[in-house]
């Protein structure tokens, strides 16, 4: 076994490590990984090789290798995709906390391709929370609609939206793979007022999955209510990869208020 590994899988990505040095292992593929990308070997979104394929290369363990993968991906510099690879991590995609955006518009903008997939879309009585959330009795019919979305077929976004029927009586008529529900609603209202929460959140099974998420991955939620003339038009609440999105906030300076406590 070569105690100095130089191997090259075409000939501008270089793999290397020494395992004669103080370094640790892990420690010198993550570095490797870095030079690569920094050199513009591995681009933003390119598939890396995988775990079986860095071990053969490398002539170390799964558990070095996968190490390196995990603490990358926590760092941000790669994700990993369950089910598809690891990937060089893009730019994370940014969401609006104050502008209301569609977020096929979002990804569009970008030059990539948005599609979408409904899970369920049904009426439903409102339960207690729930009820809250829309300002109504609880077990008042509302419409409910729960989504995925992906950025060139990658899964961004997790939305659970409801929807008040007697402020938009067609909603369960909408072919929403055709057209997003926010662009839906942009186009019949104008919000009055929106309320928006954020926060971090560790997902279930379920949305991991939906998302194709690694366990002991984040996710950010945000939850947005909209109103038209004192009515909760609709209640949604929309999860991203703690990875591939970020959310920012901008105002113009004369809306901004300083508060002395």
């Amino acid at each position: 076994m070569n105690m100095n590994m130089n191997i090259t899988n075409d000939s501008n990505t270089k793999f290397l490590v020494n395992k004669s040095s103080a370094q640790p292992l892990y420690q010198q593929i993550k570095d490797m990984i870095n030079a690569n990308i920094d050199r513009g070997t591995w681009r933003s979104g390119q598939k890396l090789p995988s775990e079986n394929e860095l071990v053969i290369l490398l002539e170390v363990s799964r558990m070095t290798v996968h190490r390196a993968l995990r603490e990358l991906n926590i760092e941000g510099v790669l994700k990993r995709v369950h089910g598809l690879g690891t990937f060089v991590s893009e730019k994370p995609r940014h969401a609006s906390l104050i502008q209301l955006k569609d977020i096929s518009s979002e990804i569009q903008d970008q030059g990539q391709t948005h599609s979408s997939k409904v899970i369920t879309h049904l009426k439903i009585k409102a339960a207690a929370t729930i009820a809250e959330e829309m300002q109504q009795a609880q077990n008042s019919e509302v419409y409910f609609l729960k989504a995925i979305h992906f950025q060139d077929e990658e899964p961004i976004q997790l939305e659970e939206r409801y929807v008040n029927p007697l402020l938009v009586p067609d909603f369960m008529n909408i072919d929403f793979t055709a057209q997003t529900s926010t662009r839906y609603l942009m186009e019949l209202f104008r919000p009055d007022e929106m309320e928006h929460r954020v926060k971090a959140i560790m997902p279930d099974s379920k949305t991991r999955n939906l998302l194709k998420m690694d366990e002991l991955q984040p996710c950010l939620k945000l939850s947005r209510r909209t109103w038209k003339n004192n009515q909760v038009v609709t209640y949604v609440t929309m999860i991203y990869p703690g990875d591939r999105y970020d959310l920012t906030a901008k105002y113009l300076t004369n809306d901004y208020q300083i508060v002395n406590h």
